[in-house]
């Protein structure tokens, strides 16, 4: 591809790019030379950043396996990244095929592989939006078409909300997804946080500061307030390992070192 196209499809190769490196911890091939080498930064100064990213999907594919215990058949997965194997759409139509998915993201990269990967798959999708105007979002053809939010919905956002500042107004954000939601809707949400942390958590926070994708990690306290008007569901906010593991006996030993934080709450 030339550099024409990249700038015509708005891809930056001037900063990496928090979808693309997180393809790269987890072993994917969508990335590029900024990517691998930021993320390789990363791993420098936190080794165990490819666990924490394989620590994170496990919990989203039991937090879509929750949702469609609760009955849910809708999911809208904010900030999706690139396609893996364990998406949404494979968790929850393993269970129901009829299950219906829509992605967003505003990564070029991320949205053009999506939309290959989904091109034979009837019940899922992917909508190119920034995640941050929700308008956007809801009101676009595709999610329309797919989703109907005078019924329950998830709604997914999976290390997405950490890439928001505090100037941004997450909780306004967030707040605005809930409004859309039926009742009997839920959030899952898990984010990076300082709780508990080492060293090397700050090194790498402090690396993110220098691309395109700063974070802001969060407590238990400051994530509970974003979510604020849902319930949280048992077992509350907790490191991501800790959220309902499939078997206890294979928790991590410390599970403050996955780094991040996890929440499912419902829309009463």
């Amino acid at each position: 591809m030339s550099e024409d196209e990249y700038a015509r499809r708005g891809i930056d190769l001037d900063k990496p790019n928090a979808a693309r490196v997180y393809d790269y911890i987890l072993g994917g091939q969508l990335n590029y030379a900024v990517d691998r080498m930021f993320a390789e930064q990363v791993l420098a100064a936190q080794p165990n950043a490819r666990e924490r990213a394989r620590l994170n999907r496990q919990w989203l594919r039991r937090a879509i396996r929750f949702g469609m215990d609760q009955g849910i058949r809708q999911f809208l997965d904010i900030g999706s990244g690139m396609p893996t194997v364990g998406h949404v759409h494979e968790v929850a139509q393993a269970v129901d095929p009829k299950a219906r998915v829509v992605y967003v993201d505003n990564e070029p990269v991320a949205v053009a592989h999506s939309e290959i990967v989904l091109e034979d798959n009837e019940n899922a999708a992917m909508v190119h939006a920034d995640a941050e105007f929700p308008d956007d979002v809801l009101e676009h053809d595709i999610t329309e078409m797919m989703l109907d939010l005078d019924q329950p919905v998830m709604v997914v956002m999976a290390l997405f909300v950490h890439f928001i500042p505090d100037e941004r107004d997450p909780a306004r954000l967030i707040a605005t997804y809930r409004d859309a939601l039926a009742p009997g809707s839920y959030l899952a949400l898990s984010s990076a946080t300082y709780e508990q942390q080492s060293d090397g958590t700050a090194r790498a926070v402090a690396m993110y500061q220098k691309s395109a994708n700063p974070v802001t990690p969060r407590s238990a306290d400051e994530l509970r307030a974003l979510v604020d008007g849902f319930e949280i569901v048992d077992p509350g906010i907790v490191f991501i390992p800790e959220w309902r593991p499939d078997d206890p006996a294979e928790m991590p030993p410390n599970p403050a070192e996955c780094g991040g934080l996890a929440l499912v709450a419902r829309k009463d």
